[in-house]
Order: C-alpha cells, then sequence, then structure tokens
C-alpha cells in the first residue's frame, strides 16, 4: 500500500498532498455545478483538470514548500480540498477551500480554515492570513468570520464572463499574527 504524507490533522480531517492519480477526486469536486456557483458557474472539463488544474496544484509544492492545495478527507473519505496559497507578500498566504455539497453544513470548512490560519502562523512564520470571495457568497463569509478572518474590504475586479452577483464585488477578509494571537491566548 501506498504510503501518504500528510500534510495536517484536525480533530475530524486529514489534509494530504495531491498526486497525479488524484484528477478523479477533483473531476468529482468541480463536476457539481453548485460547487462551482461562486467560482465559475459551471463544471470545470475533465480534459481542464488533467492538463491545467492537477499540474498546476503539483508546481506549487515544488515552488513554495509548506503551501499549496491538499486534498481532505474525513473517516468516509474525500470530502474537497483546503488551500494556503502563495501572494504578492512573501509573508502572507491565501486560504481557501472547495467542499463536495455532501460534506456542507458540518463545519470543515471553519475547522480546516482555522488548522490552516494556525499552520501559517505557528509553522510558517507567516504575518498574514487572507481570503475573499464574492460578496454574494454569505456562507463562506461565514466561514471566514468564524475562523478568525475580518472583513477588510470590498473590491471589484473585471471578468469577461461575469458571473450573477459580481456586480456586488470580492469582499477581502484578513488576520494578522498579533490579533490571531491576541485572540488565540485571549
Amino acid at each position: 500500500m501506498r504510503r501518504v504524507h500528510v500534510y495536517l490533522e484536525t480533530e475530524r480531517l486529514r489534509l494530504r498532498r495531491f498526486t497525479p492519480a488524484d484528477a478523479g477526486l477533483l473531476v468529482e469536486l468541480d463536476s457539481d455545478p453548485e460547487v462551482m456557483r461562486f467560482l465559475t458557474g459551471a463544471p470545470t472539463p475533465p480534459a481542464e483538470i488533467e492538463d491545467v488544474v492537477l499540474p498546476g496544484i503539483l508546481k506549487v509544492y515544488a515552488e513554495h514548500p509548506g503551501l499549496g492545495t491538499f486534498a481532505a478527507s474525513d473517516a468516509g473519505g474525500f470530502v474537497g480540498w483546503f488551500g494556503m496559497q502563495p501572494t504578492a507578500d512573501p509573508r502572507a498566504v491565501g486560504v481557501g477551500y472547495r467542499l463536495l455539497q455532501s460534506a456542507w453544513g458540518n463545519g470543515y470548512a471553519t475547522e480546516g480554515t482555522k488548522a490552516l490560519i494556525a499552520q501559517a502562523f505557528t509553522e510558517l512564520g507567516m504575518e498574514r492570513v487572507e481570503a475573499d470571495t464574492m460578496a454574494v457568497n454569505h456562507r463562506s463569509r461565514a466561514v471566514m468570520r468564524r475562523a478568525g478572518l475580518r472583513f477588510e474590504k470590498v473590491f471589484h475586479v473585471q471578468f469577461d464572463d461575469p458571473l450573477p452577483g459580481t456586480e456586488f464585488g470580492e469582499v477581502l477578509y484578513s488576520v494578522d499574527r498579533a490579533t490571531w494571537e491576541a485572540v488565540r491566548h485571549g
């Protein structure tokens, strides 16, 4: 049996690196229009996952040690992914997640995001963690708040084929190390 490197574990989740053999998991996740509603608005074609998405995920592991997109599983198997990505500031990372609909409403998004924030500050020495979503994505905004991120601003991005709700903008949430430590030890 192949040994899988565990990146991070929480009470209910195990995060590991994706491998070239995991394309099917990403196809399953990205084939749900509701999962993709606030991202692209449509399922991601399998060929795009195999030729662009998965190679891009694997490239981040090589170029940014400790960062990347990690397959998340609970006791029943694959539930989605959590990501901690590089930003323009080498002292900051962006966090995010994408979960199967069957995993929604179980607190996994908050649990995994909190674990990534802790990892960023305690293990990776980051000074800032941020996340963004569409302003109309109220469920993800609630996850950001529960995970300890704080609303920072609304911003607008021009898209060639905007999704419904794009006109309300994107929102940025963040937390810095000092604030996170104060809340954690407060």
